[in-house]
C-alpha cells in the first residue's frame, strides 16, 4: 500500500526532498522550510492515502481537498499550503518556487517507488496527484493574494510619498514667491533686481511643478493619448521660448539646430511637450555653469530622433538606467521630486516611442526620444 510505503520511507522522502530544495536558486531555503514545510506535507499526503485505502472518503477529501465538484470549503493540505504559499511569498520565493515545493514531494515518492520496485495503483497515484493539485492550488492563490496586497501596499506608500514632496516642493515655491514679492511691495526692492529675479524662479518652478505633475496623472490614470500629426519644427519653435528663459536662469547655454520643416511625428501634444520639458529642464538643472545644452531633430528611416545634450559631466559607470527610477535624484542637488526622467520616459512609451541615454564620460549625457515619423499626414 503506498501510505505504508510513504509511512516506512518517511525519513529517505524528507532527505530526498530537502536535497532538491536546497539545490534550488535564491532565495536559499530556510531551515523553517526544511524541518516544518516538507514533513507535514508527507504526513498529510500519508493520511489522505490511508483513508482512501481504508474507504474513508469523506475523511481523506477533509485532508487532501476535492477535485471536480468534490472539493469541500476547507482541507488540512489546502490550510497548510496556504500557509506555506503566504509565507513564501513574504520572503521573496517566485511562484514557480512555491509549486516546485509540492512537486518535488511528489517527485521523490515516485523516483523512490520505482528505485524500490514499490506498486503504485491508479487510485493511489490519483489521491497523489489530488494532494498536490490542491496543495499548489492553495499555495498559488495565497500566494498571489498576498502579492497583491503587498502590490496595493506599495502603490499607496508610492503615491503618499509622490504627494507629500509634491506638498512640499509646492509649499517651498509659493513662500519664497511670497517673500519675494512682500519685499517688493513693501518697498524693499524694485522689479529688476535679485529679488525680483527670486520671484520669478519661484513662480517658474511652481509651473513646472505642475505641469509635471498634470502629466503624471495623466500617464498613472491611464487616461487616453489623443494623438494629432505635430510639425517638429513649430513643435519645437514653442519648446524654445521657455526654454531659453530658463536656461538663462541657469547661467547656461542653450543652442537648437535647423529643423526639416516637414519633419512630422503623431503624438499626444501635451504629454509629448512633458517629456521633452522634464529632459531640458533635467540638462539645464545639472549641466555645469557657462556650459552649453542642445536640442536637435532629424530623421533616421522611418524614425524621428530628438537629441537633448547636456554637459553635466558624465555619470559613473552602469549609473544610466537608473535615472529613469523614479524618486531617483543626481549629484548634490536634492531639489525637486525625482520623478522629471521616470515620467518623460513614461510619456514617451505612450507615444509609440523609446527614451534611452548614452553616457559620455567626463562631457555630459545625450537623452534621446526615438519616435515614429510622419509623412503627408500619415505613418511611413
Amino acid at each position: 500500500m503506498l501510505h505504508e510505503f510513504v509511512t516506512t520511507h518517511r525519513d529517505k522522502l524528507i532527505t530526498l526532498c530537502r536535497a532538491k530544495v536546497e539545490r534550488r536558486a535564491a532565495p536559499r531555503a530556510t531551515i523553517a522550510e526544511l524541518e516544518q514545510g516538507i514533513p507535514l506535507f508527507i504526513d498529510q499526503v500519508a493520511e489522505a492515502l490511508r483513508l482512501d485505502a481504508a474507504s474513508s472518503r469523506v475523511q481523506s477529501l477533509q485532508v487532501s481537498g476535492g477535485s471536480g465538484g468534490e472539493v469541500p470549503d476547507i482541507s488540512d493540505i489546502g490550510n497548510s499550503a496556504a500557509r506555506h504559499g503566504n509565507e513564501l511569498q513574504h520572503r521573496g520565493f517566485t511562484v514557480e518556487q512555491v509549486v516546485h515545493d509540492y512537486g518535488d514531494l511528489c517527485q521523490a515518492i515516485t523516483e523512490l517507488a520505482i528505485k524500490e520496485s514499490a506498486q503504485i495503483s491508479a487510485d493511489e497515484f490519483h489521491t497523489l496527484n489530488r494532494c498536490l493539485d490542491n496543495a499548489i492550488a492553495s499555495a498559488v492563490t495565497e500566494f498571489g493574494h498576498q502579492r497583491d496586497l503587498t502590490l496595493s501596499e506599495e502603490r499607496v506608500r508610492a503615491t503618499s510619498e509622490a504627494l507629500g514632496n509634491f506638498a512640499h516642493e509646492q509649499r517651498n515655491l509659493l513662500n519664497t514667491a511670497m517673500l519675494a514679492l512682500t519685499a517688493i511691495r513693501a518697498g524693499k526692492a524694485g522689479f529688476a533686481g535679485a529679488t525680483a529675479g527670486v520671484l520669478d524662479r519661484s513662480m517658474r518652478g511652481l509651473s513646472d511643478l505642475i505641469d509635471s505633475m498634470l502629466a503624471n496623472v495623466r500617464l498613472s490614470a491611464g487616461m487616453p493619448v489623443a494623438p494629432q500629426v505635430i510639425s517638429l519644427s513649430d513643435f519645437v519653435a514653442e519648446v524654445q521660448v521657455a526654454a531659453a528663459m530658463h536656461a538663462q536662469a541657469h547661467d547656461c547655454g542653450f543652442t537648437v539646430s535647423t529643423i526639416d520643416d516637414g519633419l512630422a511625428v503623431e503624438a499626444d501634444r501635451q504629454i509629448l511637450s512633458s517629456a521633452v520639458t522634464n529632459l531640458l529642464q533635467n540638462a539645464f538643472k545639472f549641466t555645469r555653469p557657462q556650459s552649453n545644452v542642445s536640442l536637435k531633430a532629424y530623421a533616421a528611416g522611418d524614425r524621428v530622433l530628438m537629441e537633448i545634450a547636456d554637459e553635466c559631466g558624465g555619470l559613473p559607470p552602469g549609473k544610466a538606467e537608473e535615472l529613469f527610477h523614479p524618486f531617483t535624484q543626481r549629484a548634490t542637488d536634492r531639489t525637486g521630486l525625482g520623478l522629471g526622467l521616470a515620467i518623460a520616459r513614461r510619456a514617451v512609451k505612450v507615444n509609440r516611442g523609446k527614451l534611452s541615454v548614452r553616457n559620455l564620460p567626463g562631457t555630459g549625457c545625450i537623452f534621446t526620444i526615438d519616435l515614429p515619423r510622419v509623412h503627408g499626414g500619415s505613418p511611413l
